[in-house]
Formats: structure tokens, sequence, C-alpha cells
């Protein structure tokens, strides 16, 4: 028992005097606890200590993942580049929310000396330009997902750079890419074969061309958003049916050309809509007008 008291204080003496500094960084701290923590507490924990900074400076050189997502606009231009100034195996980058400062100028520098990555979302980031989404497409050569939504600044030139060099790639975002038309949205159903997700909603200038080219070249496409290509038409939503197998979900809400004689035969290969058939929809609005729902022997 006196052994034990004796073993137990030394146990307690050496714990009372571990600080966390003091666990290995590359071995324990860096890939078994930094990893759980919000960028922004990282932000923080930098501003502890000396040996804190230089902490969170090892682990930002070897994170393979920076999401802004949900911290954006309170990390400072400043702490992004000091931030990843050292980084060169980033697979993911995720730049959403941060509209209000990201330019090329902070951009560009991480990208060049990013070339494994993966994954890279730049929507909503309005202080871009088209050189972002060309230094992207030399750059990221083994890229497979793509966001793009509300950046304006896209355009047919450098979506065409894209085209020609991430032929791997498996979903984009390019919602509200207003400077888009069919050419350049064919260009890339032609040269991007393995797309299983895109999305070319608000865009006025979508016609039946990209919907039918994309169709016919993307064959295990799984997803696809139309809301809002108000020129979209029957005649590509039967192209899709018929070329795309895979297909799982299409949204064609404000569609006003697409009729149910289109979307039927996908309904019945249970493909997810985002509109409802017609007599479910009078129904919604019957209960609307009348408050209750009559029922209707749907088997008549």
């Amino acid at each position: 028992m006196q052994y034990q008291s004796s073993a137990a204080k030394q146990g307690l003496y050496f714990f009372s005097r571990c600080h966390l500094l003091d666990l290995p960084w590359e071995d324990v701290l860096v890939p078994h606890i930094l990893g759980y923590l919000p960028l922004q507490h990282l932000v923080s924990l930098q501003r502890v200590s000396k040996q804190f900074h230089s902490l969170i400076q090892v682990y930002l050189a070897n994170c393979r993942t920076f999401d802004l997502s949900s911290t954006g606009p309170s990390i400072p231009r400043e702490a992004f580049c000091s931030m990843l100034k050292d980084n060169k195996v980033l697979h993911s980058l995720s730049l959403q929310n941060c509209s209000d400062w990201v330019s090329d100028k902070e951009l560009l520098p991480v990208i060049s000396q990013n070339q494994h990555l993966q994954r890279v979302d730049m929507s909503g980031c309005v202080w871009l330009t088209r050189h972002s989404l060309v230094a992207v497409s030399l750059s990221c050569t083994h890229l497979q997902h793509l966001g793009l939504a509300h950046c304006e600044w896209v355009d047919s030139l450098s979506l065409r750079s894209l085209a020609d060099h991430c032929g791997g790639l498996q979903s984009i975002d390019l919602t509200a890419c207003r400077q888009l038309k069919d050419d350049a949205i064919c260009y890339l159903a032609k040269k991007c074969l393995k797309l299983r997700s895109l999305s070319l909603a608000v865009n006025a200038n979508v016609t039946d061309e990209s919907v039918e080219e994309v169709a016919k070249n993307c064959r295990g496409l799984e997803q696809l958003d139309l809301t809002g290509c108000l020129r979209v038409r029957n005649q590509s939503i039967r192209t899709l049916a018929e070329y795309c197998p895979k297909l799982q979900s299409l949204k064609v809400n404000h569609c006003h050309n697409v009729t149910e004689s289109s979307l039927d035969p996908l309904r019945k290969r249970n493909v997810v809509i985002d509109v409802e058939p017609p007599l479910q929809r009078a129904l919604v609005l019957l209960q609307d007008v009348l408050g209750f729902a009559p029922f209707i022997n749907l088997q008549i």
C-alpha cells in the first residue's frame, strides 16, 4: 500500500507539471486535438503566446481542409494570408461568406502553392475575378468539386479554361452565373464527362441546347438544378430522361415551359422533383381556399 501510494504521488506530481504544449506537436496535438477545434478558436489561440502561435502555424501548414463558411467575415484579411502562407497540402478550400474581403490578391498565392486541391468553394465571393478561376483551372488539375454560386464574374473564357484542364470535375454550382450562355455550358459538358451534379439555376440564358448537351455527354448525372431557367422546355427534359438513367434529383421550379408530360416519366423512376404534380398542386390550392383538404378518390 505504501508503494502504491508513493507511485500515485509521483504520477500526480508528473501530471501537475505537464502542460499541453509538452505533448508532441506533430504526433499528438496537430493530428488528434487541434483538428477538433473550430477555426475561429484556433485564430484566438494564436494570441495566447509565442509558443501557441508557433503550434497553430504548424497545424495550419499541415491541414488538408480549410473552411471559412461559418466564420468568414470574422477573420481579417491579414489573418487569412498569414494562416495559409505555409500550406502546400490543401485538399479542400471553402471561402463561403467571405465576400466582404476576399479578392484575387489574397487567393491567387494560396491557389498557386496548393496544386492538390480537389474541392474549392468560392460561392458568393463577389470581389474575385475571372483570374481566380483561371488560376484554379491551371493549378488544380485534380479538381472534383467547385462552387461558383452567385459569382457573376464567371465568364465563357474562364469556364472554358476550367473545362480544358479539369476533366475529372464531378460537381459544379453555377447558380446565378448570368454571363454564361449555351456555348460555354455545352463546352463544359463535352469536356467534363464525369459530372454528377450541376446547377444552372437562375440563368435566363440557359436553353434546351445546354440541357440536351449535358444529358448526352454526362450520362452519370445524378443531380440537376434548373430553377428559374425560363427558356428550358419539355424537349430537353425528355432528352434528360432518355440519356441519364442515374438521375436522382431534378429542380425545375419557375421553369414555366416545363410541364407534367415530360416530368411524369421521371417521377415513375422515383426521381425527386421539386414541383408537385398538377393534381397535388390543385389540392393544396383548394385547401388554402377552403381551409381543409377534401377527400378525393384518386383510384377512380
